[in-house]
C-alpha cells in the first residue's frame, strides 16, 4: 500500500526566521494515489505574531479568529501522528517545510527530512517548463475547477493540489485505459445463449425438377467432374 500526504499551510507572513508563524495546516491522505477520504486540519494560534495585512489579504485569516485556537505545541503530536511515515507531497515545498519545522523546533519534536518530501513545483517545472506553475495555473491547465478558491485556505488547496498531482504523474490516464483494457476482456468473456432448435423443419427449396436438371449438366462434365462425387449412389436411387 502507498501512503502519501498532500499538505499546505497558511502562515503570519514570509519568512520563519524572522518571527512569522504558523497559523493553518491541512492535510489530505492518499491511498495508492486515491483520496481515502481521511483529512487533518487546524487552525494554529501564532502565539502573539500579527498576522501581516498582506499575508491576511490572501488567506482572509485574521488575527481575531486565531485568538481562541491551540498553538502547533499543543498539535503537534497528533499532526506527527496522523502524517506517520507517509511522503509529503507539497507545493513549493521549502516554503511549508522552513514553517513546520521551526514549529517542531520550537515545540521540542524532530524535524522532518526533506527527503520525505515531493515537491509538485518541481514536478511541474521539468513537465512544464514554460510555466505558469502556480496551483490556480496548474488547475486551468488540467481542467481542475477551483472555483470555491477565493481566498487562499490549507485543506481546500490540498484537495485541489491531490487532483492537480494525479495529473503531473499521469496516474489518472493510466486509470482510465486500465478501464477500457477492463471493459474490453469483460466483453470477450460474454458468451452468446445456445441456438433453440426450430419446432418445425423448413420446406426444402430444391424442387425435383430443379435437381433433375442439375444432374443433366453434370452428366456432361465427363467421368472425372468433382461434382460427382456428390452424386447419390446407384443404390440410393434405387431406394
Amino acid at each position: 500500500m502507498l501512503r502519501e500526504i498532500v499538505l499546505d499551510t497558511e502562515t503570519t507572513g514570509l519568512d520563519p526566521h524572522l518571527g512569522d508563524r504558523l497559523i493553518e495546516i491541512g492535510c489530505i491522505e492518499l491511498v495508492n494515489r486515491i483520496p481515502s477520504g481521511r483529512e487533518f486540519h487546524r487552525y494554529i494560534n501564532p502565539e502573539g505574531r500579527e498576522v501581516h495585512p498582506d499575508a491576511e489579504a490572501v488567506h482572509g485569516i485574521s488575527n481575531a479568529f486565531l485568538e481562541d485556537k491551540l498553538p502547533f505545541s499543543a498539535i503537534a503530536d497528533e499532526f506527527l501522528a496522523f502524517i506517520g511515515n507517509a511522503a509529503l507531497v507539497i507545493h513549493n515545498a521549502s516554503f511549508d517545510m522552513a514553517f513546520i519545522n521551526m514549529e517542531l523546533d520550537r515545540a521540542g519534536r524532530t524535524p522532518i527530512p526533506m527527503e520525505r518530501v515531493v515537491d509538485t513545483l518541481a514536478l511541474a517545472r521539468r513537465k512544464h517548463p514554460a510555466g505558469p506553475n502556480t496551483l490556480d495555473a496548474l488547475c486551468k491547465r488540467y481542467g481542475i475547477d477551483n472555483s470555491k478558491r477565493v481566498k487562499h485556505g490549507a485543506l481546500l488547496d490540498s484537495e485541489l493540489l491531490a487532483e492537480v498531482y494525479i495529473e503531473l504523474l499521469g496516474e489518472r490516464q493510466a486509470t482510465l485505459v486500465l478501464g477500457q483494457q477492463s471493459t474490453s476482456a469483460a466483453t470477450i468473456r460474454v458468451r452468446p445463449s445456445a441456438a433453440r432448435p426450430r419446432p418445425k423443419p423448413l420446406p426444402p427449396r430444391l424442387t425435383a425438377e430443379a435437381e433433375a436438371k442439375h444432374q443433366a449438366f453434370i452428366a456432361t462434365l465427363g467421368e472425372n467432374a468433382i461434382w460427382r462425387r456428390y452424386l447419390p449412389s446407384a443404390q440410393e436411387n434405387a431406394g
